[in-house]
């Protein structure tokens, strides 16, 4: 996987820009607020077709652009898998509408020129992003570890991303006649579709993410056992909402943070437990009016020598852990689609030790192509930065860091 061109218009601070991306490592170099992580994001957008950094797709429109009565943010890239070169393009669009909210908003997709969903245009383009503050994976909600998981199983499995749009609109409807039984008599049935199709979808997502945190489990260990010296061992827990592993009757479910293994269970054996549990359960939800149990209530933990490091961890363990999740990610995604994702870090090394950080830059030399931030080139050794591209970025401009070339790659219009 190689991004070969980039091109941006009114995203972020960009009005306009234009690069050739080098095919290994790129270096951007500049002071904060100067457009480096801007451009991550956008190539992590071209992946994932969401932002890390805004709630809403709308704010990634430059500000002075999405004051006009029509407003038209594009991403462009460029790039070549399995010897093929591909053109993705995400157009966001801002219109003035004269009311309130002040602009309609919509996005458009297309890949090689043609129309897709996100959807569908999803994995085309892969990519494994890194920011400072991603240790809220590791200690925020659970909400933030589904995030991460849907956003790298999307990529990387066929299906998935569907499966999760069309989960997440069935359990909206589900909920919504759940309150409305709730609420007034009425048929319990009705449920029975919405039931069926719950099950159907929630049974491909945990198929998936259990296969899914296995393998990533094997692979981030064995990274974390390197980058520790070998004095932590590194444990993944899932704590699926529905369990297809049995429970003794009469027992309360405690949650043990116990790795157990769900490998074994097929596809149908998961629709039809989870089909049998909703049936179950349907008296409870209705006197609830909400679904209480699959896939968007989920729960991930990460252990350090037995140790829930969402409750317990340093700031130390937490971003090792976080780096061994990522390069472990990539990894994964290496094995599942026969490509290397484009690799995103965005001040990776401002807290890493002289040693974690030579095992980290020479982990690079694995991937095909990584795009790298920073404040501070004192932070590389020389013989890396020797053998990678060095770009600055100043105030939404980018040239290349070498005095005697100086060549400027995007005016900012």
């Amino acid at each position: 996987m190689h991004l070969t061109h980039l091109s941006l218009t009114h995203f972020r601070l960009f009005a306009r820009l234009d690069m050739e991306l080098p095919r290994r490592t790129l270096l951007l170099v500049g002071e904060n607020a100067q457009g480096k992580t801007s451009l991550l994001e956008a190539i992590y957008y071209l992946a994932t077709f969401t932002s890390l950094h805004a709630s809403l797709d709308r704010q990634i429109v430059s500000f002075a652009a999405a004051r006009e009565p029509l407003a038209v943010a594009r991403i462009v890239g460029d790039f070549e898998r399995e010897g093929r070169a591909h053109r993705l393009e995400v157009r966001l669009i801002l219109e003035a509408n004269g009311g309130f909210p002040p602009a309609r908003f919509r996005k458009e997709i297309l890949l090689d020129g043609v129309k897709r969903t996100a959807q569908e245009a999803t994995g085309a383009l892969t990519a494994v992003m890194f920011l400072p503050d991603m240790t809220h994976i590791l200690d925020g909600s659970p909400e933030e570890r589904r995030r991460y998981l849907n956003l790298a199983l999307a990529q990387a499995v066929p299906g998935y991303a569907q499966a999760l749009t069309d989960y997440t609109r069935a359990l909206e409807q589900r909920n919504a006649l759940l309150k409305l039984l709730q609420e007034r008599s009425a048929d319990p049935a009705q449920l029975a579709y919405w039931d069926t199709l719950l099950a159907e979808k929630g049974a491909f997502i945990l198929h998936a993410r259990i296969a899914a945190i296995a393998e990533l489990e094997r692979l981030a260990a064995r990274i974390h056992n390197r980058l520790t010296g070998g004095t932590e061992v590194l444990q993944f827990v899932y704590l699926p909402a529905y369990d297809p592993l049995p429970h003794p009757e009469g027992q309360y479910a405690l949650p043990i943070l116990t790795p157990m293994d769900r490998g074994g269970f097929s596809l149908t054996q998961l629709r039809e437990g989870f089909l049998q549990r909703l049936s179950d359960l349907r008296s409870e939800e209705i006197a609830r009016g909400v679904t209480t149990i699959g896939p968007h209530r989920d729960e991930l933990r990460f252990l350090s020598n037995g140790v829930d490091l969402g409750d317990y961890g340093s700031r130390g363990q937490l971003r090792t852990t976080l780096l061994s999740l990522k390069m472990a990610e990539a990894r994964w995604m290496k094995e599942r689609t026969g490509e290397f994702p484009i690799l995103l870090l965005d001040e990776i090394l401002a807290e890493l030790d002289d040693r974690r950080r030579a095992d980290l830059l020479d982990a690079l030399d694995d991937f095909e192509q990584a795009v790298l931030t920073t404040t501070d080139l004192k932070l590389f050794a020389p013989p890396f930065l020797s053998r990678c591209t060095v770009w600055r970025v100043t105030q939404g401009v980018v040239q290349t860091e070498s005095p005697q070339q100086g060549e400027q790659l995007s005016p900012s219009l």
